[in-house]
C-alpha cells in the first residue's frame, strides 16, 4: 500500500495548472485502466453512499420530528403551549450537538468509522425511544439534549468520511445524493407519522409516543447495520483490494497531496480556528440549515395555518421535499461538471429569499405553498454545495476533520437560530379541537414573518460571504500563478475552487 505519488509521474507546472484552473493533475487516472477506475468508483458509491444516506436520514428525521409530535398530541400533553416551552426543548437539542462537533471528529480517528458510527447511531436511537415514554417537559428536554450528544459526532464524520475517497470535482454529486436520500425520507416521514399516529390508544400510548417509539427502534437497529456495512478511510477499509486502495489514493494525493493522514495537533487547531476561511464556510452552512431547519420544525404549523386539517398539513409535508431532491441534483451536477461552487450556491440562495417572501407575503394558500416549494429547493441543495465548496478548498486530514467539525457546529447554531426566531408568540391560537390527538388550529392570519425575515437575513449574509471569498480565491490563485506567493494550503499544485 502506499499513499504518496509516484516517483514517475511529472511535476505540474505552473502553466498547467492556467489550463485547467481547478484540478491540480490528471495524470494518475491516466496510469490505471478507465474501467478499472470507473469499476472500483461505482462499487465504493454503492457501499458508501445508500447506507450514509439512510443513516442522515434517520438522524434528520429524528431531529425534527418534534412539529409532527406536537401536533400529534404532544403539546396538550406535556403543556408545551405554555410560554416559549416548544421553542427551548426543539433548541436545547442543538447545544450539546455545537459544542461536541470537533471532540466527535477527533474520536472518529481514535475509534475508526464503524466504531464511531454505531456508538453514535444506537445512541440517539435510544434517546429517541426514551422521548416515547417522557411525562412532562423537563423530560422531554433531557432525551433532546442526549439526542445532540449522540448525534453530534455523526455528521461531520459523515462528510469527512466521503470526501476522503474522491476528487475535488467528484464531491459534491456524491454528497447531493446521500443528501437526496434524506430528503425523501424526510420528507415523507410525516405521511409515516400520520400512520403511527393512528395506533393511539394501543397500550396506552398516545399517537405522539408511538412516532418516538417506532422512530428508536428503528434507528437503533440501524445502528447494528452500521457496524456490519459502514465504510472506513481508504486507508484501513477491507474491501477494497490493495490495488484498488493504491489507485483511490494516488488519485487523492494528485488532486490535494492529501491522502496520508497527519495527526491533528494544538497548533494545527489553532491555526484552522484563528483562519477567517474556516469561520467563513461555518457562516455559510448557518445560512443554509437556518431555513432547512425552520422547514423541518415548522412546515405542519405553517401548512395548518394555510386551513388545511392536520391530515391534510401532514400529507402536504411530503410534495416541497420531492422538488428539493431533483433540485438538489440538478445543481450537485451543475456544479461537478463546471468545477464552479459559489455561482451555483448564490443561485439557490435567491430562489430560496424568493419563497420565502412569497410565502410570507402573498393572501392564498396555494401561492403560500408553492413558496414552500422554492424554500425547500434553495435550501435543501445549498446543503451539499456548501460541505463541497469547504471541502474543495483546504487540504490535510488535520484540517479537514477541524473545519468539517467547526462548519457543522455551525449549521447547529443555525438550528438554534431557526427554533428561537420562529416564535410561539407569532402565532395566535384558536382552541378548536380538530381531531383526538391535536388541541390547536391556527388562523389563516399567521405567517411567521420575524422568523421569515431572519431566514432571509441569513441567505444575504450568504451572498456577501460568498462576495468575499470570490473575491480572496480568485486573488490568491492570480498571485499564485503569477509567483507572487508561495504555495497555497502550503500544498504545491493546489488552487481554490471558486
Amino acid at each position: 500500500m502506499s499513499g504518496s505519488k509516484s516517483s514517475s509521474d511529472p511535476e505540474l507546472k505552473v502553466e498547467d495548472v492556467e489550463k485547467i484552473d481547478h484540478v491540480a493533475s490528471p495524470v494518475p487516472d491516466a496510469h490505471y485502466d478507465p474501467r478499472f477506475v470507473k469499476k472500483t468508483l461505482r462499487m465504493i458509491d454503492l457501499r458508501l453512499i445508500p447506507i450514509m444516506g439512510l443513516l442522515y436520514a434517520i438522524a434528520l428525521v429524528d431531529r425534527t420530528n418534534m412539529g409532527i409530535a406536537r401536533t400529534a398530541g404532544m403539546e396538550k400533553d406535556l403543556q408545551l403551549y405554555i410560554g416559549e416551552r416548544y421553542s427551548i426543548a426543539s433548541m436545547i437539542y442543538f447545544v450539546p450537538y455545537v459544542l461536541f462537533q470537533i471532540p466527535g471528529n477527533i474520536m472518529l480517528r481514535v475509534l475508526g468509522a464503524r466504531w464511531h458510527l454505531t456508538i453514535c447511531v444506537a445512541g440517539w436511537g435510544a434517546a429517541q425511544l426514551g422521548m416515547g415514554f417522557v411525562t412532562n417537559w423537563g423530560q422531554l428536554c433531557v432525551c433532546r439534549v442526549l439526542l445532540g450528544i449522540f448525534e453530534a459526532g455523526f455528521f461531520p464524520a459523515l462528510v469527512y468520511i466521503i470526501t476522503t475517497w474522491y476528487k475535488r470535482h467528484e464531491v459534491q454529486k456524491r454528497l447531493a445524493v446521500f443528501y437526496i436520500v434524506s430528503i425523501v425520507i424526510g420528507g415523507f416521514s410525516p405521511v409515516l407519522a400520520y400512520c403511527m399516529t393512528l395506533l393511539a390508544g394501543r397500550h396506552g400510548l398516545n399517537g405522539w409516543e408511538w412516532i418516538f417509539i417506532i422512530e428508536g427502534c428503528i434507528t437503533i437497529g440501524l445502528g447494528v447495520l452500521a457496524f456490519l456495512f459502514a465504510a472506513d478511510f481508504p486507508e484501513t477499509s477491507k474491501f477494497v483490494t490493495e490495488a484498488q486502495r493504491k489507485m483511490i489514493l494516488d488519485r487523492i494525493e494528485a488532486d490535494r497531496k492529501d491522502s496520508v493522514p497527519d495527526p491533528p495537533t494544538l497548533k494545527k487547531v489553532i491555526a484552522v480556528l484563528i483562519d477567517p476561511i474556516s469561520w467563513s464556510f461555518g457562516l455559510m452552512f448557518l445560512a443554509t440549515t437556518m431555513p432547512a431547519y425552520a422547514v423541518g420544525f415548522f412546515i405542519t404549523p405553517i401548512l395548518l395555518s394555510m386551513g388545511w386539517s392536520v391530515s391534510e398539513a401532514l400529507l402536504l409535508s411530503a410534495p416541497p421535499a420531492g422538488a428539493a431532491m431533483i433540485s438538489t441534483f440538478a445543481f450537485a451536477w451543475l456544479a461537478d461538471k463546471t468545477k464552479k461552487r459559489a455561482p451555483w450556491l448564490a443561485v439557490q440562495n435567491l430562489i430560496c429569499i424568493t419563497g420565502l417572501m412569497i410565502t410570507g407575503y402573498t393572501n392564498t394558500s396555494g401561492t403560500r405553498y408553492f413558496g414552500l416549494f422554492l424554500v425547500n429547493m434553495g435550501a435543501s441543495g445549498c446543503v451539499p454545495g456548501v460541505l463541497a465548496y469547504q471541502a474543495n478548498n483546504i487540504t490535510s486530514h488535520s484540517k479537514r476533520a477541524i473545519t468539517t467539525a467547526i462548519t457543522i457546529a455551525m449549521g447547529g447554531i443555525g438550528g438554534i437560530f431557526a427554533t428561537t426566531v420562529w416564535r410561539q408568540k407569532d402565532f395566535p391560537r384558536q382552541a378548536l379541537h380538530l381531531f383526538p390527538g391535536a388541541l390547536f388550529t391556527y388562523p389563516t392570519s399567521f405567517r411567521y414573518i420575524p422568523g421569515i425575515w431572519a431566514t432571509m437575513a441569513c441567505q444575504f449574509m450568504m451572498l456577501i460571504l460568498l462576495g468575499v471569498n470570490t473575491y480572496v480565491f480568485t486573488r490568491r490563485n492570480r498571485l499564485r500563478r503569477e509567483n507572487k506567493c508561495g504555495p497555497l494550503e502550503n500544498t504545491e499544485g493546489f488552487f481554490y475552487t471558486i
